[in-house]
């Protein structure tokens, strides 16, 4: 049986691009791997997949008794069901070292970089593997996404490199313009329920037995978000009651480089604790703050303890 690469729960660009470019790199490796997600491609997802011709991956909710490799994330709390009896043979990742542990030794590339995609960049050169031209082109939007277009502060000169290379590869003539138009597929809100917004691009952490939700919509304008703000707000609340200490929903500009930030928590003094900021009501503008991997969860871990 072939084994999965799967990237975290609620999946964005780079968790199902990740598991299509790593499970290609695994193939031709002489490895027998599918690529697989736990969930259907968001708007932007599915803008990347169609401009480049590649088929979304298969969607698996348990991974029991299954070999698998990671992408995008070693946190429990992100993972499968099944994982007490999965196999996991692999991680390639650019988050934080979580939870996950093996019962055997493994394969793990996980480099402090803005995005999976610049890894898998560089293990294909290590293994001397020919990237395809439609692959590259999904790797490349990756880190134009989860980077924001070079401006979150999780973005590397090693991220920029493997964006130079992958556009040639590509045939991309205009990075910057590609981005544009994936970010404008982004903030699109129009037709879609506040759950699927809210769970657009969301992860629960554990932060010191707390189980605690953070969302994040990014887009080109805040304004765009206001007639759906009090929605938004109704939702994570909802969100919290299934059995959370908080939730945060981000909503960040890119163009402004801030997010304001929707609290519901039932300490909501973590907030300033965290950022030094008093939030007004339900939300708290925070100025610069564009990711939530190194500028929101290590905050709250440390607010948390």
């Amino acid at each position: 049986m072939a084994a999965l690469v799967i990237g975290h729960m609620n999946p964005d660009t780079d968790s199902i691009t990740a598991a299509i470019a790593c499970a290609d790199l695994l193939k031709k490796l002489g490895k027998d791997v599918v690529p697989a997600a736990q969930g259907e491609p968001t708007p932007e997802t599915k803008f990347v997949l169609d401009k480049f011709g590649l088929t979304a991956p298969q969607v698996v909710n348990d991974v029991a008794g299954k070999d698998i490799y990671l992408v995008d994330f070693s946190d429990l709390a992100q993972a499968p069901k099944g994982m007490d009896s999965a196999c996991v043979k692999g991680i390639v990742d650019h988050h934080k070292l979580g939870d996950v542990t093996t019962a055997a030794p493994l394969d793990a590339w996980i480099w402090a970089v803005g995005c999976t995609g610049t890894v898998l960049k560089n293990m294909y050169d290590f293994y001397g593997v020919e990237i395809p031209k439609n692959i590259a082109g999904a790797m490349l939007c990756a880190i134009l996404s989860d980077t924001v277009i070079f401006k979150s502060p999780t973005c590397t000169d090693a991220d920029k490199k493997a964006v130079e290379a992958l556009a040639k590869i590509a045939g991309v003539a205009d990075v910057k313009a590609l981005g544009m138009e994936m970010f404008k597929v982004k903030s699109a809100v129009d037709g879609a329920s506040m759950h699927d917004l809210v769970f657009r691009d969301y992860k629960d952490f554990d932060m010191n037995g707390n189980k605690v939700g953070i969302g994040q919509l990014e887009v080109v304008d805040l304004s765009l978000l206001d007639n759906v703000k009090a929605g938004l707000q109704a939702e994570i609340a909802k969100v919290k009651s299934e059995g959370r200490h908080s939730v945060f929903l981000l909503l960040t500009d890119i163009m402004k480089e801030g997010s304001e930030m929707l609290i519901v928590s039932d300490d909501p003094s973590v907030v300033k604790k965290a950022f030094g900021v008093e939030p007004k009501g339900n939300s708290v503008w925070l100025d610069g703050v564009m990711s939530r991997k190194k500028q929101v969860v290590p905050n709250f871990e440390k607010a948390f303890k």
